[in-house]
């Protein structure tokens, strides 16, 4: 998989004076077309970058909401089309742009509305147009950063042993935009995109503000499983006594508390129902829970078929099933155990 360069913009943004003082303001360096690309250092500099930019790995619905990559979305009022978004139609100017003056000039509207955003960095900001040799004729679109390095220096000669560069750029921590996204090669979805941004900030985000991304998994879950909550509240208790309401209250304290203990309140076979359309939807969720100093890591598919909770004179018991130990670091006696009948043990637990 291989993609030709149709159109590059190579801008400069400086960032002059600190704090309140900052101004920000941006060089074009050059527009090139496919020819003037293939012979430029720009090209060596950017060598198999797009191509590792495709094949990225994203997921959907992350782990987390400080996950690196993204998948975007254009935002559209209902019974509206994509090209109500704005974002959208900016991007589509790109990729119709006739000629390296129309390209430009619509490269150069895309990093001043970046420049706006808060908390900016100086570097060098690349916006490509690249067509997918392999699958397709139509094009992709491509904005890379480069964040400036500092104390940035190479050999030079024996007198002066180093030289400082300044305005010193490195693929290494590049941010990056693909658009239209490509979940599979050959395939893309013309509504979304996908972003790239090693760094916490979210800066590089925040210049499209159209765009939208899809909740980290988390997020999904615990708004699933209060909304299960919230009905078994209202199927158990009468509305408006003051037992549903120092229910619905202990469930707003559960939802906004990070260490939290065992609630007791479903049944094995509620909770394997609430669960269900979540594994379905993701089945190899991790189950992570702790019973004193004791972590277990499972999947949340284990619950009621490999991991089960039980209770026996007012302590909790976890029972693992499984055809197989496996050791790896830290050697102990334990790996010689010859394990007793399960009767035995649960009478020296209930003992």
């Amino acid at each position: 998989m291989d993609f030709t360069v149709q159109y590059v913009s190579f801008f400069v943004i400086r960032m002059d004076g600190q704090g309140e003082q900052v101004t920000k303001h941006f060089t074009h360096f050059q527009t090139l077309d496919q020819a003037g690309y293939e012979h430029s250092t720009l090209s060596s500099f950017l060598d198999g970058e797009l191509m590792k930019i495709s094949k990225r790995k994203v997921d959907r619905f992350p782990k987390s909401d400080n996950v690196p990559t993204k998948i975007g979305r254009f935002t559209v009022e209902p019974g509206h089309g994509l090209s109500s978004n704005p974002n959208y139609n900016q991007f589509q100017r790109l990729l119709i742009a006739k000629n390296p003056e129309a390209f430009q000039k619509e490269g150069e509207a895309l990093v001043r509305g970046y420049m706006d955003t808060s908390a900016i960095r100086g570097g060098a900001f690349i916006v490509i147009r690249a067509k997918l040799n392999q699958y397709m004729d139509n094009p992709f679109l491509f904005l890379l950063k480069c964040d400036f390095e500092q104390k940035v220096a190479h050999i030079s000669d024996a007198s002066t042993l180093i030289k400082e560069v300044e305005m010193a750029i490195t693929t290494k921590n590049m941010k990056s935009i693909q658009y239209p996204y490509m979940p599979e090669e050959g395939m893309v979805e013309e509504g979304e995109l996908k972003l790239h941004q090693a760094s916490h900030a979210r800066y590089f985000e925040d210049f499209l503000p159209f765009v939208t991304y899809e909740k980290p998994m988390p997020e999904i879950i615990k708004e699933h499983v209060i909304q299960q909550a919230h009905s078994h509240i209202a199927a158990t208790y009468e509305e408006q006594s003051d037992v549903r309401m120092a229910e619905e209250e202990r469930l707003e304290a559960w939802a906004n508390t990070p260490k939290r203990e065992l609630q007791e309140q479903w049944t094995p076979e509620q909770v394997i129902e609430a669960a269900a359309p979540i594994v379905e939807q993701q089945p190899e969720l991790e189950l992570k829970l702790k019973l004193d100093h004791l972590q277990v890591k499972a999947m949340l598919s284990d619950f009621g078929e490999s991991l089960h909770i039980a209770k026996t004179n007012g302590k909790y018991v976890l029972l693992i099933e499984g055809d197989s130990f496996q050791f790896e670091k830290g050697y102990s006696p334990v790996e010689f155990l010859k394990p007793e009948p399960l009767e035995e043990v649960l009478k020296k637990i209930r003992g």
